[in-house]
This record gives C-alpha cells, structure tokens and sequence, in this order.
C-alpha cells in the first residue's frame, strides 16, 4: 500500500511540477515527511532525484512545442550554479532561518500579486512571439534563487517563475517550461552531494521516480492547453503553501518558545 501512495505522490508532484515549472519538490517534501515519516535527510534527496526525473519527462515535450526558451535558459542557470555555489559556501555563516523567513515574506508577496492582478488578454505562448528584457535582472535574481536553493534545499522554480514573467517580460508558460528544464540541471548537481554522504534511499526513490515520470508526461501535454490565467492561479496557490512553510522553517528557528 505504502508503495502505491509513493507513486501517486510522485503523480501529483510530477503533474503539478511540470505545469508549473517547479520540479514538484517544494510539495514532495513535506508530503514525505509529514505524511509518510521520512526523515528530512532522505526526503530532500528523494526529492531532487524527483525534479531530474520531472525535468527529463517534460523537457523534450516543450521543446518540441517551441515553449522552452534554450538560449535564456542556458543564461540563467549558468548564473544560477554560480549561486548555488557561493550559498554552498557561505551556509555556514548565515543564518538559515532568517533567511527563510525573508524568502517566504517574498513568496507571500509574489503570490498575493499574482492572485490579485489580472491576466493580459491575451499572451505570446511560444518563443517565437516574444524578446525577453532586462537580462542583468533575470541573471541576478537566478544566481540569488540558486544560492537560496543551496541554503534552504527548494529548488529555485519558485523564484525564477515569476522572476522571468514578471520580470523579464517572458510569456508565462514560456517561464513555466524553461524553469522546468533548469531545475534539472540544478537538482542533478544538488542530489550528487546528498548521494556522496549515502543519504540517498533507492527503496524510496524508485517508486516516487516512477509517479512523477508518469505526473509529468501528462502535465507537459496538457500544459500547453490550460489557460494562462489558470496556470497563475495555480502557481500562486503554491506560492502560498511555499511561503507558509518557509514561515514556518523560519519562525521553528528564529523563535523556537513559541513552536514548544
């Protein structure tokens, strides 16, 4: 029974994340270890294999609609590893819940906005239809997202979504589909450290992997039907859930007396 609950875990997070360019592992995580008792250190990379996997099964799907913007991609994740690194780096002397407190107020911002503004009428939804702008913007904020992936464990679909929508003016499902051919770059390096130190379960890993391939085949086929305006709403709801367990993270950290 356990097994089969993994696998419609996986179903859920791969749907959810190759909609929405997440990767699917900010909802993976708590549901293991809130729901099924998985310890942290064997969650998050369980998880990260679970955003390669994501990545692998929806990126050929969006390339081959002309969604994923390679040349931009290519850009941002470049100074996204250079993030992760230097977040590597400086782990040790920040604060890791103070940090969590802010990405979640930032979280609960973005997604307040995105559930409050309207959508344009209508929206360019390939990569023929559209120049993305500020350039010294997006390859900020991406090395920013991969040096909080690096402190926090998230992947940084959550930021550079509406980082490269809003941001930079790229059409969302453009920004959906590129993020979610970046976040595998990211997770694979990410997963090859937790590996190393044998925190990686196989056992556990196998049956998640085969849910989210499974998730994310058939939410990259209907990703290009679903309307923008449904897929922001979408992605601010998880936003919200992302931002109440940063909060939370954060505040467990911060202000402990108050979580006895």
């Amino acid at each position: 029974m356990t097994v089969f609950l993994l696998m419609a875990s996986g179903v859920m997070a791969g749907g959810l994340g190759a909609l929405l360019g997440i990767g699917g592992g900010i909802v993976l995580v708590p549901v293991l270890v809130l729901g099924f008792g998985i310890p942290l250190e064997q969650a998050v990379p369980a998880s990260l294999m679970c955003v390669v996997a994501n990545s692998c099964a929806a990126a050929a799907s969006y390339v081959e609609n002309k969604l994923s913007d390679l040349r931009l991609g290519l850009t941002l994740e470049l100074a996204t590893v250079m993030g992760a690194i230097v977040g590597g780096l400086v782990a040790a002397f920040v604060a890791e819940a103070m940090v969590a407190v802010v990405f979640g107020l930032f979280t609960l911002f973005v997604s307040l906005q995105m559930l409050l503004l309207r959508a344009p009428v209508q929206e360019p939804v390939t990569t023929t239809q559209y120049v993305p702008v500020n350039y010294p913007l997006g390859i900020s904020g991406s090395f920013v997202a991969g040096g909080l992936s690096a402190l926090l464990g998230v992947g940084g679909g959550p930021l550079k979504v509406p980082l490269m929508s809003y941001g930079m003016r790229v059409p969302f499902k453009v920004a959906s589909a590129t993020s979610n051919l970046m976040v595998g770059v990211t997770g694979a390096a990410s997963v090859a450290a937790y590996a190393w130190r044998g925190h990686l379960n196989l056992a556990l890993v196998a049956p998640l992997v085969v849910g989210v391939l499974a998730g994310a085949s058939v939410g990259s086929r209907w990703m290009p039907k679903v309307p923008t305006a449904v897929l922001k709403k979408l992605f601010a709801a998880v936003l919200l859930l992302v931002a109440g367990q940063m909060l939370w993270k954060g505040g467990e950290g911060l202000w402990p007396s108050l979580w006895k």
